[in-house]
């Protein structure tokens, strides 16, 4: 399990999946944000926050809602727009302490370009 908040601690994460990789991507809001993902079906994650606890952005294909705290801006995690009982998600183990993640393989994602692992 992968746990993360964060800065405030008003949105939290348990990240309950068994992950390979974290995926370091280079897409236009990723690499602005600075995020690390780690992905999994959404049942596998529970989200800990108040109602209206973060902010979402939607843009491009208005799939995907990038979510971060209201409070002190760090962003936790993306979800679909319209879910499906499969759909996928991710979260940012960028809020997880370090040793949590130290073992786990960073793969570089070409998102601005190529749409594939760079390794």
């Amino acid at each position: 399990m992968i746990n993360g908040r964060c800065h405030c601690g008003a949105v939290s994460f348990e990240f309950n999946h068994e992950v390979e990789w974290l995926t370091d991507c280079n897409c236009s809001i990723c690499r602005r944000l600075g995020t690390l993902w780690a992905h999994a079906p959404m049942q596998k994650v529970t989200l800990h926050s108040e109602a209206g606890a973060t902010l979402s952005y939607i843009w491009g294909d208005r799939e995907l809602a990038f979510h971060s705290c209201k409070t002190c801006g760090c962003t936790t995690h993306w979800e679909p727009v319209k879910p499906t009982e499969d759909s996928p998600m991710a979260v940012n183990c960028r809020l997880a302490e370090p040793e949590q993640i130290a073992h786990l393989r960073v793969r570089q994602f070409d998102g601005a370009d190529s749409w594939k692992f760079l390794d």
